[in-house]
């Protein structure tokens, strides 16, 4: 790699000046998505938000997506940072990759977004407003909630799909979550997280029940960790990469967490993710992480 890239499997590539106290780094996981990226879209949001930083994956892509992350990454240089990864190993170890980046940023609050905006940016400083205000709350996550007035457009399939996700998310996290597979999600930057994020996932496309399942065994007090908001805009966008293979056999790894979780049975998971090696392109100098 060219451009200042640093080789590293866990990125640590971040230090220098004072970090302001609201800083907030988000992971924007990317896989063939020079097409749907929205340039425009990030540009205006980062104008409008100088105390954000959006740690952009490139999980191996074949297209033009690593050159259109270098437009933005020149739009903005000290706001983003694009992370290479030297082979596709999909959205759970792009966003894993992503997180053990942002949490040595130094930022109070990290998190990951949806490349396809499906989730529009500025719902990003709901979140942070909410861990600010809240301070027993560790993870807010996005739900897609039907409300009067709020603008959610969703298939029926997808619809019937995220009810079955949030059954078996209630089952291993022991909570009343409603919405796991919403592409917006943040959380503390804590010790909790960084052991959380420490291992590869094993769960595929349903990796984020797996993160709350890491998250929330860790916690002696759950009941105000977790914050369900309801996103008062959000529109499917076509171009899914996610199989129904896929889908089936990250529900049956999903039958085997809860099993670990709820009734202690023990399962030998061996994870499939290929190695990649993770490049740091353009990391704008913030202070290390405590």
């Amino acid at each position: 790699m060219t451009r200042n890239s640093i080789q590293k499997n866990t990125v640590t590539g971040f230090a220098g000046t004072h970090i302001d106290a609201a800083r907030t780094a988000v992971v924007v996981p990317c896989y063939n998505e020079a097409e749907r990226l929205d340039i425009a879209a990030f540009e205006t949001y980062l104008e409008q938000s100088p105390n954000t930083t959006l740690l952009f994956v490139n999980d191996g892509s074949e297209d033009a997506t690593l050159d259109r992350l270098f437009m933005l990454r020149d739009i903005a240089p000290d706001q983003v940072v694009v992370i290479d990864l030297s082979r596709n190993s999909g959205k759970a170890e792009a966003v894993r990759q992503g997180l053990i980046a942002a949490s040595e940023t130094g930022a109070v609050f990290v998190g990951y977004w949806d490349a396809d905006l499906a989730t529009p940016l500025d719902a990003i400083d709901d979140f942070s407003r909410v861990l600010t205000k809240f301070v027993e709350t560790q993870v807010v996550y996005g739900a897609r909630r039907a409300l009067l007035g709020h603008r959610i457009e969703r298939t029926l399939g997808r619809r019937i799909v995220s009810r079955i996700c949030a059954t078996l998310a209630r089952q291993a996290v022991r909570l009343p979550i409603g919405d796991t597979q919403c592409g917006a999600k943040m959380m503390r930057n804590t010790p909790l997280l960084r052991n959380a994020v420490s291992a590869p996932f094993t769960a595929g496309w349903l990796f984020d029940v797996e993160l709350f399942t890491r998250l929330s065994t860790q916690m002696n007090d759950r009941r105000f960790a977790f914050y369900e908001q309801p996103l008062a805009e959000w529109t499917e966008i076509a171009g899914s990469k996610v199989s129904p293979q896929a889908i089936v056999k990250s529900g049956f790894r999903m039958l085997q967490l809860i099993a670990e979780t709820r009734l202690g049975v023990s399962f030998s998971i061996e994870v499939s993710t290929p190695h990649a090696v993770a490049h740091i392109v353009a990391a704008p100098a913030v202070a290390q992480a405590a």
